[in-house]
């Protein structure tokens, strides 16, 4: 075919218009939303659920139609065991696992399954938002975790199926459901007691069976899965406390552009305060029910039981001190008033 102007002219047009329709995926592309994958292994009702879903509500207000949050609760995407790899290899960008969790990556961290460290929530906090605390949020970058939050739970309580519990002694003996730690672990064995890890799905049934005679939750948590219903004792004893740190894939994160990460930044602090809150009303409200339930006896430690507790956990501490670091258990020490 003779190639004139005017075909020269049409073959042109033709390509521009190939060009043009190959560019606009790219271009559409560019202007897509940044997904980010929430996910969590509780369900949506509770303090953590409905933090995930503040945050998600607070990121999007900020930045409509650059930013979306999917929030994925109750396992749907990764249960306990999956989701720190599946946020490592970029598959959720955001979990918010127990603190216990994390002593594989960095053991400074265990210094919060320490017993009878902190006197209360408010002590938590305190520690939490002090220098120690936001420095153990950045202390797993090296290994791919950046900390953007702590969220409570809250402080535990200890219960066994006899009928007194006041002192150490009371606990000889006893077999306690445990969260996989070795903090944990040693705080039992130093009592005397048997440890058992074991998923939090079988308590109740381990309860009921007498397969272990006690555990160590919350209030919302014992309410919820009903553990009062097959205890007879719950001391409160507020030994220990159970929280969460919120993480990201920190490579991931700190590629974002700087607005986006202030903007997510003060997303979660926002979100962090709505959660915390909410646990703390929670946990006072399902302390109320179980005590208007009357199936478990609440009983109430005196300073003098407290002391008797926190001499008989003397050698935990010795024993982790060296992994946790003195200068970070001061701290925490330091922020009960």
């Amino acid at each position: 075919m003779k190639v004139t102007p005017r075909t020269r002219r049409q073959v042109l047009a033709t390509a521009g218009v190939m060009a043009g329709s190959l560019a606009l995926p790219f271009m559409a592309s560019a202007q897509s939303p940044i997904v980010i994958k929430f996910a969590h292994v509780v369900a949506e009702q509770t303090p953590k659920g409905q933090g995930a879903l503040k945050f998600k509500e607070l990121a999007e207000k900020k930045f409509p139609g650059r930013v979306q949050v999917q929030v994925f609760p109750s396992s749907q995407l990764f249960g306990d065991a999956k989701e720190m790899e599946a946020l490592l290899l970029g598959d959720v960008q955001l979990i918010a696992p127990s603190l216990s969790k994390f002593d594989r990556y960095t053991k400074k961290v265990q210094v919060f399954d320490l017993p009878f460290l902190f006197d209360d929530i408010d002590a938590v906090d305190r520690f939490q938002s002090g220098p120690q605390g936001k420095a153990l949020l950045e202390s797993m970058v090296n290994r791919g975790l950046r900390g953007l939050g702590y969220w409570h739970n809250g402080m535990k309580q200890l219960s066994t199926n006899k009928d007194k519990l006041t002192r150490p002694e009371d606990v000889k003996g006893l077999k306690f459901r445990i969260q996989a730690s070795d903090v944990l672990e040693a705080q039992f064995r130093a009592l005397g007691a048997s440890p058992q890890k074991m998923a939090f799905s079988e308590v109740y049934q381990a309860l009921q069976t007498g397969v272990v005679d006690g555990q160590e939750n919350t209030w919302s948590n014992i309410y919820s899965q009903k553990f009062h219903e097959v205890q007879k004792t719950i001391a409160e004893t507020n030994h220990g406390v159970i929280d969460y740190m919120v993480v990201t894939n920190a490579k991931w994160f700190d590629g974002l552009p700087a607005d986006i990460r202030k903007g997510l930044s003060e997303a979660m602090t926002e979100a962090t305060a709505y959660s915390n809150k909410l646990a703390l009303d929670f946990n006072e409200a399902d302390r109320k029910k179980i005590a208007d339930a009357g199936k478990a006896k609440i009983q109430k430690l005196s300073k003098e039981d407290v002391a008797a507790w926190r001499k008989a956990m003397e050698p935990v501490w010795k024993k982790f001190e060296g992994d946790i670091g003195r200068d970070l258990i001061d701290a925490a020490l330091k922020s009960n008033k």
